[in-house]
Order: C-alpha cells, then sequence, then structure tokens
C-alpha cells in the first residue's frame, strides 16, 4: 500500500536509480558493445591558427588492426546545420577543411579494432601546417561598439554626481568542465538508420542536429542516453566527435565508439569562456543606489556566435532609476565556448556582488543591510511583478542562522586561535522557465506504474522526482513506478539545462496521469466491474486504491485487482507541457528564484593557508520536490563555486595556443577534502505561476554569487581585495599587517 498522496512532494527520497549506480548495473553510454564493434581516435591539431599544408597517413594505414583513417577527402557528406536545425556551438563540421582555428580542432580520425590500436595509428599520422601567431590573450579592451542589454534613466549623469562612487573591473578566466564521465558517443548503423548512444543532456536537440548534419530525416536517427556522468552543460550540444562516429559507422557499416581524452576535454568540447565586467556604482550616503552600470565583454572563438550573459540578472536584482548593462566580445584562437552551469549569471553575479561589497565598504555600511536597503518592490527592467520574491528573507535567514549580528566590521579583526576569520555575503539568483515537455504514464495490472519521456536524467535525480510527482497523485509506491527516460523515441522532453527539466514536467506529468486514471476510473464502473453502476465522478484513486470519494482508501479496492478483474492489462493517459513562451499571463510576471550566501573562510598567514570553512545558504526556489536530491544540487553548486573561487584557470601558451594544464593534476577542481560545513536552507514559498505545484528549478542558483562571496570573505580577513579569479595565495602574501599580526 502506498503513503499518503501529500507526503511524496517536498519528501527526502533517495534516488530510485541509485542502487543502479551504486551496484554498477547503470549503462552509461561509453559502456555500450555491439558485434564487431571498432574504435574511433581523432588526430588532433598542434597548432591554434593556421591551416594544413600536407597529411601524411600511409604508415598509420599500414599498422595492424588500422581500417582506415579519415580525413576531409574521405570522410563523406557532413553538413553544417541551418535555422531552425537544433541548436549547437561548433556548426563547423569536422573535417570539412583545412583552417585551423583553435589547438585540439580534429583534422584526421583513425578507426582500429581496438581502442589501443586506433591510438597508437593516430600518433602516426604526420601532419604539416602553416602557422599564424595564435591569439589567447584573456585580456580583453572595451568593445568598440558594445551592445545595451538594458538600460533606464541617466546611469552617467546620476553616477557623476553620486556622493559615493565605486568604480572597479573584474575578471573570471576560462574555466574547464571536468565531469568524470568523458564526452563518448557509440554509433549504430543499419540500412540507412542511425543508433547513436550520447552523453548527451538534450537528447531531442541531439537527434534534430544530428539528423540535419548527417543529412538525414529524424526518423532516421536514434538517441539513447539512460545515465549521465554529469555535465554542468558541456553536453547539451552537440559536438564534433558525435559526428565523426555516426560517420564513420555509416561509412563502415560497423558499430563505432569514440571516447574523448581527459586533454582533449579541455580543446574541443567547449569551456566557461573568461569574462571582464567593468561595476561603476553610485549611492547615496544612506546607501540607496544612485546609478548600477556594468560593462562586460567575454571571449568568442573564431567562428562560433557564444554569448556569456553577463547581465542576466543585473536590471532586477536591485532598485536603482538609473542602469545600464551593455556587453561586448573578442575574439580568440580557442575552441568553442559554451554554456557551463549557470552561464551568465554565474559571472554576472560575481562582479554584481563584488561590487556591492565594495560599496558597503566605502559606505561603512553591513553588506547585508546594504542590499535590503534596495530591495526593488517591482522588476524595474519592465514594471512587471515578480511571482514570487523572498530575497530579504533569505538575507535575514541566512544572517542569523549564520550569526551575522557577531561580525566585527574591521579588517583582520576576527581570530579563531592563529587563524584570521574573514565572512562574506552575497545575493543570488537564477531565472525560472518551462520548456514544452511530452510523458505518457501506465497504470498496469500488476499494480505497477510506467513512466517514459524523452527526456533525460543527468544525475540531478530527474527520474527520481517525476516518480514523485506520479506517486503523489496515485499513491503508488516509489518502489512499484518505473521511469524510462533518455531515449528520443519517447513522448518529446525538455533539455536538462537552465534549471527547467523539473518545471517543465509538472504540468505533463499532471495531465498524463489524470487521464490514466480517468481511464482507470471508468474501467472500475464497467460491467462486471467492481463499480458497476456508480459514477466514475464518485470515485477517486488514493493509496494505491479506487474508492468512493466519501470512503477511506481501505474501503476500496487496489487499482491492480480492478484492471485484472476486468481483463484490462493496463489504462495510460499522455499530458503535455507549453513553454512559458506560450503564456501571456507568464509575459506579465517576472519569475526567478533567489538566495543567499553567508561564508566563512580561515586565513592562516604563518603557513599562508586559505580554506573555506563553512557555507550557510539559504534559496528561495519555490516548492522543493525532493529536498534531499535538491539539497544535493545545492552542495555540490557550492563545492564547484568552491573551484570557480580558489582553483579553477584554464591557461593557454601564448606561443602555440595549447591549453598547458589540460589534465587533473595540473587543472585543479574542489575536492572533498576542501568541502566546508555546509547548511542548506529551502524556504517553502510555492510559485504557482510556473506550475501547479510551485516548483522551480535548483540546479544553478547554488552556484551564482558564491565566488563574490568567498573573495568578500578574503577581503574581511586580510584587506586584499582579488579581483580577478581565482584567488591564489599569491595575492595574499603582502596582506596589510593588521590581517597578520
Amino acid at each position: 500500500m502506498g503513503k499518503s498522496p501529500a507526503s511524496y512532494i517536498g519528501g527526502d527520497f533517495s534516488r530510485i536509480d541509485g542502487p543502479l549506480k551504486c551496484s554498477g548495473r547503470a549503462v552509461y553510454s561509453s559502456d555500450f558493445n555491439f558485434p564487431g564493434l571498432l574504435y574511433a581516435v581523432p588526430v588532433c591539431a598542434t597548432i591554434a591558427s593556421g591551416r594544413i599544408t600536407g597529411m601524411d597517413t600511409a604508415k598509420a594505414e599500414r599498422m595492424p588492426g588500422v581500417h582506415v583513417v579519415y580525413t576531409r577527402h574521405n570522410i563523406g557528406p557532413l553538413h553544417r546545420p541551418g535555422k531552425g536545425d537544433g541548436t549547437i556551438d561548433e556548426k563547423r563540421p569536422p573535417l570539412s577543411d583545412d583552417t585551423i582555428h583553435y589547438w585540439g580542432q580534429y583534422v584526421a580520425l583513425v578507426v582500429a579494432d581496438t581502442f589501443e590500436q586506433a591510438t597508437d595509428a593516430a600518433r602516426h599520422v604526420k601532419v604539416s601546417y602553416q602557422e599564424d601567431t595564435p591569439d589567447v590573450s584573456t585580456q580583453l579592451a572595451a568593445a568598440e561598439k558594445p551592445d545595451v542589454d538594458t538600460e533606464r534613466g541617466d546611469p552617467e549623469s546620476a553616477f557623476a554626481s553620486a556622493p559615493v562612487k565605486v568604480d572597479h573591473t573584474y575578471r573570471s578566466p576560462p574555466e574547464t568542465h571536468n565531469p568524470i564521465e568523458l564526452h563518448a558517443s557509440v554509433a549504430v548503423y543499419d540500412n540507412g538508420h542511425f543508433t547513436l548512444y550520447e552523453t548527451t543532456q538534450s537528447t531531442m536537440n541531439h537527434r534534430k542536429v544530428m539528423a540535419a548534419m548527417l543529412g538525414v530525416p529524424q526518423e532516421q536517427v536514434k538517441i539513447i542516453m539512460h545515465y549521465l556522468g554529469s555535465g554542468f552543460g558541456g553536453k547539451l550540444w552537440p559536438w564534433p566527435h558525435a559526428l565523426l562516429a555516426a560517420a564513420a559507422a555509416r561509412n563502415l557499416e560497423r558499430p563505432i565508439k569514440l571516447v574523448v581524452s581527459r586533454k582533449m576535454m579541455f580543446e574541443s568540447v567547449g569551456h566557461r569562456t573568461n569574462t571582464q565586467q567593468r561595476m561603476r556604482l553610485g549611492a547615496s550616503h544612506d546607501g540607496k543606489l544612485l546609478s548600477l552600470q556594468q560593462d562586460y565583454l567575454w571571449t568568442r572563438s573564431r567562428e562560433g556566435d557564444y554569448k556569456e550573459n553577463c547581465g542576466e540578472a543585473t536590471g532586477f536584482l536591485y532598485s536603482t532609476p538609473n542602469l545600464r548593462v551593455t556587453a561586448g566580445y573578442a575574439r580568440r584562437d580557442v575552441g568553442y565556448p559554451t554554456a557551463m552551469r549557470g552561464p551568465g549569471a554565474v559571472p554576472g553575479l560575481y562582479a554584481v556582488e563584488s561590487a556591492m561589497d565594495e560599496l558597503a565598504v566605502a559606505l561603512d555600511m553591513d553588506p547585508v543591510q546594504l542590499r535590503i536597503k534596495n530591495e526593488p518592490k517591482v522588476d524595474e527592467t519592465n514594471g512587471h511583478p515578480f511571482s514570487s520574491r523572498h530575497l530579504v528573507e533569505c538575507l535575514t535567514t541566512g544572517a542569523e542562522k549564520f550569526g551575522w549580528d557577531k561580525r566585527q566590521a574591521k579588517v583582520g579583526s576576527m581570530r579563531d586561535g592563529d587563524t584570521v576569520l574573514g565572512w562574506g555575503v552575497a545575493a543570488c539568483s537564477w531565472m525560472a522557465q518551462r520548456l514544452p515537455a511530452q510523458i505518457s504514464v501506465q497504470l498496469n495490472a500488476d499494480g505497477s506504474a510506467h513512466v517514459a519521456s524523452a527526456t533525460q536524467d543527468i544525475g540531478t535525480g530527474t527520474y527520481t522526482v517525476i516518480a514523485q510527482m506520479v506517486a503523489q497523485l496515485t499513491g503508488i509506491g516509489l518502489d512499484r513506478i518505473e521511469v524510462k527516460l533518455g531515449e528520443s523515441t519517447l513522448p518529446p522532453g525538455p533539455l536538462s539545462g537552465g534549471s527547467m527539466v523539473t518545471g517543465s514536467m509538472v504540468p505533463a506529468t499532471d495531465e498524463a496521469t489524470r487521464a490514466a486514471i480517468s481511464q482507470l476510473l471508468h474501467t472500475a464502473t464497467g460491467s462486471g466491474g467492481h463499480f458497476a453502476g456508480v459514477s466514475a465522478d464518485q470515485l477517486t484513486l488514493s493509496e494505491g486504491r479506487v474508492h468512493r470519494k466519501d470512503q477511506a482508501p481501505d474501503d476500496g479496492v487496489p487499482f491492480g485487482k480492478i484492471l485484472a478483474d476486468a481483463r484490462v492489462d493496463h489504462v495510460s493517459g499522455k499530458g503535455q507541457s507549453k513553454g512559458s513562451g506560450d503564456d501571456p499571463k507568464e509575459k506579465k510576471l517576472s519569475i526567478h528564484s533567489y538566495g543567499a550566501h553567508f561564508v566563512e573562510i580561515g586565513w592562516q598567514p604563518d603557513i599562508a593557508r586559505l580554506r573555506v570553512r563553512r557555507v550557510v545558504t539559504v534559496i528561495d526556489g519555490g516548492r522543493v520536490i525532493n529536498t534531499r536530491t535538491g539539497r544535493n544540487q545545492i552542495e555540490g553548486a557550492i563545492v564547484m563555486g568552491l573551484g570557480m573561487a580558489m582553483l579553477e584557470d584554464t591557461e593557454y601558451d601564448s606561443r602555440n595556443g595549447a591549453p598547458i594544464n589540460s589534465n587533473l593534476a595540473d587543472y585543479l577542481v574542489a575536492s572533498h577534502a576542501d568541502t566546508p560545513e555546509i547548511d542548506v536552507t529551502f524556504l517553502d514559498y510555492p510559485d504557482y505561476a510556473l506550475n501547479a505545484l510551485g516548483a522551480r528549478g535548483i540546479g544553478e542558483i547554488g552556484l551564482a554569487g558564491f565566488a563574490a562571496a568567498v573573495t568578500s570573505a578574503v577581503y574581511h580577513a586580510t584587506g586584499v581585495r582579488v579581483r580577478d579569479l581565482p584567488v591564489r595565495i599569491e595575492d595574499l602574501l603582502n596582506a596589510p599587517e593588521q590581517s597578520a599580526a
């Protein structure tokens, strides 16, 4: 018997796919093997700018086990996607010409019987180049004609006359996605049809793009992705290796496996681009913002059109009558940038929240009170009311839990023994939208339920929260609900990006489940049924039993018995959600999530040791469907934020354009040893503007603003204001003497 339906929403549930992952029975994309499988290894460019002048593949082709070496001359037709062919950052088909745009660009592909043979042969493909001097500089000049993202009032004049001013530039470096699971493709071709096992965060988009670039109808491409070893945005869109694997399978009519190496992860599958942001804030003596200007720049590849939208949250986060956000970019000889967890808002709020802390210092004002002082009543970018906004409560709740009232404002004045303490705070925000989604729900005669959608679970708990939604309406236990995701032949589902899957699936799952229940109740009232002669309107399904609405579930009949006795194998329903852009009511609301981070760092100047000791984060994310997976998301984002603030920086060799720390020994990421004490609190304010459960996505908001809280805490402890991420010990060695006294 199931639990009370209401207990399935907002509970603390383990992932239903957890046992498969912990036991090794979960099959990831690179785990698939088929008879006759061959292995493909790309040959990568060893220059970042120039052109290929010659290529000798003869020795590689003669090596044992090698079937073919593909170049632009024999790879076969591959097409550039057109408008409406889906989303992809690197639109140029691989091996399409002799021009080199970045170090590591694929210039050939070796296919052999084994991975070892293909790897060895790839090393023996000799490529000659005409090399141009690459430009991989992360120093960005102001754009000549920046685009205006958001503007109101006269920010220049207001800033000029403001009694208190802050004018500083903040920089964040290139960051590389480093999920444990590497990008991988296993391609199977059969009589014009492709079955592609992919590491993707967007099953349906992957199908659309691959079909367009392979030049076949979408019906001839099937994408499968059951489990993902994390993606963080780097697996949102297809990359060239996927197309090469599919083309090789087509040409050889053999299954092909291509797994990108860790080194290639730094070159050919995207990264978070570097940013440079000038912030100008003007305020009155009492802390009221009079002017806010954010002029941000980011790096693009030579051909790409990616935008790092740093101003995404700036226009509505704080109240000010005068505001301007401008955007510009510079092109460099680097791989294609792409989305990384919290694209735009994460680097953007690093700059905004850092500037707010500097303004608090200039005003000699508590930084929490400064933010509260500038709380807007409406979204000042468009005048729309907020659907639900509780940022002030995030700040006050976080301050109380953290013990902020004990903060001493003087730099270096707080200590724990020989450790100097620093406290920092930052606000955060993230968008909340709904994407089109479809799902099917089936109630079976054996008392189980089957749920199917082409959306995917990227490790965040989508399998579990969808099962919870069905359990909410039916009372069927989670252990009796099978959820099938990640196949493009299933009802189309949304991409796993922008923290939008959960909110998008709520209306579709609700509609499909209610449709299946309606069929069940009509079956129960059929001739010879347990409730023959009773109107279906008088019945309901709860705790897994069909019963009269005026009676308790225990007086009813298990739904499986209803179906079995009626000799009906199953009943089913389909449901769909519309995207937020299709709802005129939602267009008149400002729908976002909010939060606040409080950070304590410890600085030991005698041994030059810096550590984040504890974090308190409070999130206003609507109703959280699963508090365990939700808390995991925020905790993971915080640890990722430690990496952004203190460790991560992809460095390029200015001589040849190569990423020089392209491994997990030299590229530092936060580990368990770096993890502080983390306290996560969710405010329970359902936002029914987005869906019937009031749920908003929370996968990215935990990373937004966090780096600013860290650097503000570093300043509070050391007196050193770090404006170029990451914080380095070298920055702190010359800290003012009072912080090391």
